[in-house]
């Protein structure tokens, strides 16, 4: 018999994930800004832009904070990512070793 998830796990899970997605798009988005592929002056670009640095800023902030300066490289989200696929594998983890 198949044990079913705890559905607060799941929505953990699963928030993480699309977190995962929205640090995604805003790399890709700065790349495409920064090799001048997409132009920030559109206002359709400019409100992607915007909407995806508020959402992923309160995290990367005090990341960037910390690490050195690699000459223009930020390796912020990254470390983000790490931080949130350690996450994925710690949050099942203790939940279940404790039952």
């Amino acid at each position: 018999m198949m044990m079913s998830m705890n559905p607060f796990l799941w929505l953990i899970l699963t928030v993480l994930q699309l977190y995962t997605y929205v640090i995604i798009a805003m790399v890709v988005m700065s790349w495409l800004v920064a090799f001048g592929i997409v132009n920030r002056s559109n206002p359709y670009v400019r409100q992607v832009g915007y909407f995806l640095e508020r959402l992923t800023d309160p995290l990367l902030r005090p990341i960037r904070r910390f690490l050195p300066d690699f000459g223009g490289i930020d390796i912020s989200p990254v470390i983000l990512l790490l931080a949130i696929m350690f996450l994925q594998q710690l949050i099942p983890w203790a939940l279940y070793s404790v039952f």
